[in-house]
């Protein structure tokens, strides 16, 4: 007695992948900075990178100086009244309790709801760049055809711009220097 074959079964066919959808145009680098430091700003305790780089937008330059967010801690399974670390520096520490409820005032405006509801100070180091504006070129010798052109001008502020312009353009080029970002503890 021989067994009827079996009928294949049948399985069922996975769709193809789609691949992502390419955009025609280029990106800023600024645009791609929140999706490659999300991971990490979030093991840190951060919804968003924003707190620690708008920090000073947000406490005020005076305030910015002396401290630094480090983390926001939330409750279990929450998004709401969680606790803001801060590392502020030296003795500024009593100062920054004063000014507690304000600035969960303005962390919270800032997020748009009620993301914090305490804050907890650390006593630590605030290292910040100091931004110094570049130093302006000097004018130094402009060129023969350059200079020719900006004898008719007459408005003295103007000639000036123009010929340090002018000494610029003809000024080989210096190389960039990239400025040392602080790091936050």
């Amino acid at each position: 007695m021989t067994t009827p074959p079996k009928a294949p079964t049948a399985t069922k066919a996975r769709p193809p992948k789609e691949e992502p959808k390419r955009h025609g145009y280029a990106r800023a680098v600024a645009d791609l900075l929140p999706d490659i430091g999300r991971a990490a700003f979030r093991k840190f305790g951060f919804i968003q990178s924003a707190v620690v780089s708008r920090w000073p937008e947000i406490v005020g330059e005076r305030y910015a100086r002396v401290s630094a967010p480090e983390s926001i801690r939330f409750p279990q399974g929450q998004r709401t009244d969680g606790v803001l670390t801060l590392v502020v520096h030296g003795a500024h520490v009593t100062m920054m309790q004063h000014i507690g409820p304000e600035i969960v005032e303005r962390v919270n405006r800032f997020f748009g709801y009620a993301a914090v509801g305490r804050i907890a100070f650390r006593q630590g180091d605030v290292r910040r760049a100091q931004r110094v504006a570049p130093p302006r070129p000097q004018p130094t010798h402009v060129p023969a055809e350059l200079g020719d052109s900006l004898r008719t001008i007459a408005d003295p502020e103007l000639k000036a711009v123009l010929s340090a312009l002018a000494a610029g353009v003809a000024a080989p080029p210096t190389p960039l220097s990239i400025p040392v970002l602080g790091k936050v503890r």
